[in-house]
């Protein structure tokens, strides 16, 4: 079995690229609370990898198709939206179900450069988490994964060959909180 854990990055002070102080206070901890990684893939923007960093982690690589969403795609999936909201609108098709596949094709790839027993990190953004997770696992019960992912939160798909077999939710503690918020 493979694991692939996909987490939305910390907080950046807007509109600018790089992360706030907040949001290096939260990677750490994450970081510090996480397992250890073998392989660790980022998208290209700053913040992404800066997270990736900031954890604790060296960036393996960095791949353009973990950013990109585009505006369209955001207001699509009416983002930040729980993850059976967006299942919902992956069923109507359209650009959101095409990204959304797109995105978990992009996952099984990364994963399939993991060998047995290794567990990956993917750093990425804010609905991408969601449009890929629902993507993966499209027969799993997405009304209980709750609310869209929050800074540091995301997904951990167990892969068994090719197929994502099991998927636990990653929500950062709840003593963070007042950080997250």
């Amino acid at each position: 079995m493979k694991t692939l854990d996909v987490l939305r990055h910390t907080m950046r002070r807007k509109p600018g690229a790089h992360l706030s102080q907040d949001g290096i206070t939260l990677a750490r901890l994450v970081g510090d609370a996480a397992a250890a990684y073998d392989r660790v893939f980022s998208s290209p923007l700053p913040r992404a990898i800066e997270t990736a960093l900031v954890m604790g982690f060296e960036v393996h690589e960095i791949i353009d198709g973990l950013s990109g969403i585009s505006e369209e795609t955001t207001r699509g999936i009416a983002w930040p939206n729980s993850y059976s909201g967006v299942m919902q609108i992956i069923k109507s098709g359209g650009a959101c179900a095409e990204y959304a596949y797109k995105q978990a094709a992009l996952w099984k790839e990364i994963a399939e450069k993991l060998s047995d027993g290794e567990h990956g990190l993917i750093i990425t953004h804010g609905g991408v988490v969601e449009l890929g997770a629902v993507a993966s696992a499209p027969l799993l019960n997405h009304a209980e994964w709750g609310d869209a992912a929050g800074y540091c939160e995301g997904v951990r798909l167990h892969y068994e060959g090719n197929a994502v077999v099991n998927v636990t939710i990653i929500r950062v503690p709840e003593e963070y909180r007042s950080i997250h918020n």
